[in-house]
Formats: structure tokens, sequence, C-alpha cells
């Protein structure tokens, strides 16, 4: 869909072809033969990130490299004592991944800053942070380098083991990349929040809503917190298919079955009451060496999550499931275990902001949908350190974490534009 965009929210020609360049040679240096393979804490990422650094640098933005390996690109203010406008998204990919998630929010940044640096000297200093570590596809925890930021990034984690390289672990990786390891296990505060006056990163969305309503962005008003339980298992117990009844029977699969869909029933309940969640069943297997035809299966594995921005959804969710899987023990014999859960909180996005946002998109002509996050996103970790967050979400097709990531350039650029006005003007919303 064409849409005219006003001047105040255009991109200059130049740096369209810029970003247009930059995408493509991302593309032509990470690409496996799939997609895109740009791992954690990888030499590709720090190679994307120094092809970032080197055109920041020629334009004269300032460049530095904090103990995680998180690259700080600044325009300076005049007055250095302001918090500062930031943006940023991260540069590294699930295996054999798209070319625009993470890297759309990087370049939509540095075209932000770049046009900024043309005009009068502000007195409020820009940063953008290009991130190491969003994606969870190679250690098991996403947010990484935006953890390390603010002190948070878990001193445990740097024994993970790269889950497509034993061999390697996450510390490794680091301290090969140019991290200072012993900074991060120390917790050492590379970014006080206070320093901040507000972020914002725009992002691809990952699902099929901004296509379907046919509009090029996408508000995000939070990003939904989730509940995983890697390790689950219906256990009931082996026996014969012909010789054993219905009635005798403690069939591991049906009963996990009825627990899915119990679930499912319930997730349908709470959306028609107004809330917010969705959940998954992952995997849900028996074990190949011993399921056959002929044997009623003892033992089956599942993963399940469930999401929400509401952390009170999030509980409610999980006391339910408690519940099912107790029912089903008692009526079918086969005992539900969820094992041991992971929470990552939800993140609600500034409503001034949100509403800032609205209202420049308003004031464009240019259509726009309030959703929310069901991904993660680096915005998360700096709503929830204190520092008042917004996204931008650009419409893309065949969702994404797959090859066929289909974001149209010309809905870049109304986004990249979007995302520069309320990193530019967004302090003065939150007055």
């Amino acid at each position: 869909m064409d849409l005219a965009v006003p001047a105040p929210l255009a991109v200059a020609p130049d740096l369209a072809a810029l970003a247009r360049d930059l995408f493509d040679t991302l593309r032509a240096a990470d690409h496996d033969g799939v997609g895109i393979t740009r791992e954690t804490y990888g030499p590709g990422e720090t190679r994307a990130m120094r092809r970032i650094e080197a055109i920041a640098r020629e334009a004269g933005l300032a460049c530095a490299w904090d103990a995680a390996a998180n690259l700080h690109i600044t325009l300076e203010g005049t007055d250095p004592a302001l918090p500062a406008a930031a943006c940023g998204s991260h540069l590294d990919s699930v295996p054999q991944g798209g070319n625009f998630d993470g890297a759309a929010g990087v370049i939509a940044g540095l075209l932000a800053l770049l046009h900024a640096a043309r005009g009068p000297r502000q007195p409020r200093s820009v940063h953008l942070f290009v991130l190491r570590g969003e994606e969870s596809a190679w250690y098991g925890r996403p947010y990484l380098g935006s953890s390390a930021l603010f002190g948070q990034f878990d001193p445990a984690w740097l024994n993970l083991p790269n889950l497509h390289d034993p061999s390697l672990t996450l510390g490794a990786a680091m301290r090969r990349e140019g991290a200072d390891v012993e900074a991060i296990a120390a917790r050492r505060v590379l970014c006080d929040p206070a320093t901040l006056s507000h972020f914002v990163e725009l992002h691809i969305e990952q699902a099929p809503v901004l296509i379907a309503r046919r509009v090029p962005v996408g508000l995000v008003s939070g990003i939904r917190g989730n509940q995983r339980h890697p390790n689950g298992r219906a256990i009931g117990e082996a026996a014969h298919s012909g010789a054993v009844p219905r009635w005798l029977r403690r069939d591991a699969v049906l009963g996990a079955a009825d627990f899915a869909m119990r679930l499912d029933a319930s997730w349908r309940t709470l959306l028609e009451r107004g809330e917010d969640l969705v959940m998954t069943f992952g995997i849900f297997t028996t074990d190949p060496r011993e399921h056959a035809m002929t044997r009623v299966p003892g033992d089956l594995r599942f993963t399940l999550e469930w999401r929400s921005e509401s952390e009170a959804t999030l509980d409610a969710f999980g006391a339910l499931a408690q519940a099912e899987a107790e029912e089903i023990g008692r009526e079918r014999g086969v005992r539900i275990v969820l094992g041991a859960g992971v929470r990552t909180p939800p993140a609600a996005m500034d409503k001034r902001l949100l509403a800032h946002a609205r209202a420049i998109c308003t004031a464009a002509g240019m259509p726009h949908e309030v959703l929310a996050s069901g991904a993660g996103h680096d915005a998360a970790i700096f709503s929830n350190v204190g520092v008042p967050a917004a996204m931008v979400f650009v419409r893309n097709e065949h969702g994404s974490h797959n090859p066929r990531e289909a974001m149209e350039f010309d809905d870049f650029l109304h986004g990249a534009a979007l995302l520069r006005e309320v990193l530019l003007t967004g302090a003065d919303a939150l007055r």
C-alpha cells in the first residue's frame, strides 16, 4: 500500500539509500544459503556492529564499546546534564532467520541520529544502543546485552553452553568478542537508567496483525511477559494396546491431550472476558526409543508456555493449569508434571509516549494500530528498570525467525520516520 507521508515524517533520499544498502550488505555477509545466521556473541554479530560503527564514525558521531561489548553511538548535545534520548535494537539472529529482525531497529536508529546531526545542535544528547544477544536461540537466555547494561546479568549465565556447540560457553564467547567478563560477573552497571529520558525501539512485527489490518506501522502498548515450562511430563503406565481395556489404562498421550484441550478451553474463556493471553504447547512427544503402534504410552514430554501483558493473568493461568493437572490425575491416573518454570515479567510501554506517537501518526495521516507485542524485545528491559519506553512495529509478511520475512522498504521508511520523531521529541511528552 502506498502511503503519502508529509515532509516532517519523510526520510531524506540519501539516508533511505544508505538504509537499503545496509540491509543488502548485512544480508550478503551473513546469508547461510537458506537465511540469515548471526550468532549471539559471534564473529558475524561483531562484524555487523563494526559496519554500523564505521558509518557512524564517518558522520562524526561518537562511538564507544561497553564492558558487555554493546556499541554506544552518541550525537552529543549542548547540555550533558540532561537525560539523553535513546533508541536501539540488536543484530544477532536465530539460525536461518530473516534479514530484518533486529537489524531494522538498529538501522532506523542510525538514520535518526544522522538526520538529527544535520540540524542545529540540540541540548539533549541522543544515543543509539546496538545491543548484544537479544535472541535466546544460542544460549537459552534473551536480552543478554541489555541486561548487562543495567547490571542485571546473572553471573551463572556465563557458564551456559552454546545450544549449537556445547564446547563453547557464553562466557568464553563474550570474552572472545571483547567483553570484560569480570565486570559483567560483578554486575557492574554500564548505564545508569537515570541518565536516559526515554527509549524507543523499532522492530518488524512478528505476527500478521498489521498485514491483516492493512496498516504500515503499529504502536506497542506493552510487551507480554511469559511463564515457560520446558520439561513438562505426562506420566502414566505403558501397556499392551490390545489387551488392556480403557478403564484400566493410564494413557499418557490421552492425559496430556486432555490437559492441552482443557487449557485451550480456558484460554478461550479468558479471551472472552477481555484478558490478554496466548498459550502454546511447543513440543509434544513420546520417546521414539519406546513408542510403538501396539503400546499404550506411559510417558509423554511437552513444553508449555503462556504469555500476557498482566502479571495477574500469568499467575491465574498457572493456578488454573495446576488445578487441571490434578483433576486429570484423579480422572485418568496420569500425573501431569509441569516441572521447573522460568518467568519473564511483562513490560508496559509508557502511556505518554504512546499517546505522543499516536498524535504524530494522526497529524501525518499515517494509518496505525495499537497492539501488544507477543514477542520479547530489549525495550522490556529498559521499561522494567524505569526508563520510559516506546516501540514502533513495521508490518512484515510471513512472520519472523524465518528466512521469509518480507518487510516492504517503504513501510520501513514510514516506521523509521516515526521512530525519529518519537525519539527526538518524546522527552517533551514526558513533562
